[in-house]
């Protein structure tokens, strides 16, 4: 992977500045490097990764197996596209296994889960079954620790 890349897939909030220090290039030529990646697609957006425990308000996540029987002509691309194109999926993954696609889901509640999953999901033609997991807590999240280590607090052992 070229470098810039990984430099910013690591922190994509470093500036042009830091990034032209710690590649050797001018700033001018990082910026339009950059600018090709986005241009190309290839850099797709910008992200931060948050802690959802310490934001105020709850929101419920899922992670949703899904069945589906492919479409002649267009295999589980054109089902797949059809679900990422929904608000409340964060991602959507074809992937091998005894499910077709993976499906992560937010809402702001159960009960809006439920009923995507039950009113929009298995209403599609070609879904044939689903299972929903609910993400109770996360502790890693696109390569970042959700909670940093502190020190032990392990009492002395004495003889």
């Amino acid at each position: 992977m070229d470098p810039l890349l990984q430099l910013l897939k690591e922190n994509a909030s470093l500036k042009p500045a830091q990034l032209s220090a710690m590649l050797g290039q001018t700033e001018a030529e990082i910026a339009s490097r950059v600018k090709q990646y986005e241009d190309d697609q290839i850099i797709l957006g910008y992200r931060a990764i948050l802690n959802e425990e310490k934001l105020e308000g709850d929101k419920v996540r899922a992670i949703i197996e899904v069945k589906i029987t492919p479409e002649r002509g267009g295999g589980f691309d054109r089902l797949a596209e059809r679900i990422a194109k929904y608000s409340e999926v964060q991602s959507c993954y074809l992937i091998s296994g005894s499910y077709d696609l993976l499906v992560l889901l937010e809402g702001r509640n159960l009960k809006e889960v439920a009923s995507f999953v039950s009113e929009k999901l298995a209403t599609i033609q070609g879904i044939l079954s689903t299972s929903t997991h609910f993400i109770l807590k996360p502790y890693k999240q696109q390569g970042v620790l959700i909670r940093q280590e502190t020190a032990e607090s392990r009492l002395a052992v004495t003889p």
